[in-house]
């Protein structure tokens, strides 16, 4: 489990190509103590596990499914990516709950400069519409962000310059894809509104008339 609160970049210096899948050497460009072979790390959002390390590096596969669902197949030797060690439960919990499994890939389509900000939009396939709302979070490339405004298909993120310096935020232009993940309360959410739809209230009683009783919806 993450919180979208990049620690810093890392850059990837090999890239062991096994067809469907690819194993990834990664210099993390900030202190990284005691790592540990069998963590979980957060490459660009995607949750991977430190299979060794050596020196100041480390090594991480991503399986055909990982590949399917995220940038990382698109990634090259010298490209930077945003890095993230798990959250230790009992820490302060910044960001949101992100737990690094990708939903798709978003496309920046735009970009402008908002005073020190910078404005992101991105579009997505609707289908994953109804988990990305105004003023909730959503983690792109691992970052956790507050949406903005959002549509059918786009969402738009305000970046504060913290986040352009620590990010591969700086990298992004119109064009480029970026991991996205939904927020995971949304889609438990969605999913019991789904069961209920279809007359299987789960056991809990969380239903749709519970939900607007107490102004949910």
């Amino acid at each position: 489990m993450f919180t979208g609160l990049v620690q810093g970049l890392g850059a990837i210096e090999e890239i062991n190509d096994l067809g469907r899948e690819k194993r990834f050497w990664i210099r993390p460009l900030f202190r990284c103590e005691e790592l540990k072979d069998g963590e979980s790390i957060a490459v660009n959002g995607v949750c991977l596990s430190v299979e060794k390390h050596s020196g100041d590096r480390f090594q991480a596969y991503a399986s055909r499914e990982t590949l399917s669902r995220s940038n990382l197949g698109e990634t090259r030797v010298g490209d930077k990516a945003n890095l993230e060690r798990a959250l230790v439960f009992g820490e302060r919990l910044d960001g949101h709950l992100v737990t690094g499994h990708i939903d798709c890939v978003a496309n920046v389509s735009d970009i402008r400069d908002a005073g020190e900000s910078r404005v992101i939009r991105c579009v997505f396939p609707p289908r994953y519409a109804a988990e990305v709302i105004e003023k909730g979070s959503v983690a792109l490339d691992g970052i956790s962000l507050t949406i903005n405004k959002s549509g059918e298909d786009f969402l738009e993120v305000n970046v504060i310059p913290d986040s352009l310096k620590k990010t591969n935020i700086s990298q992004w232009r119109p064009g480029t894809g970026v991991n996205m993940e939904t927020d995971l309360i949304g889609k438990y959410v969605r999913n019991f509104m789904k069961r209920d739809r279809i007359g299987e209230n789960p056991p809990s009683g969380l239903s749709r008339d519970f939900l607007s009783r107490n102004g949910f919806i």
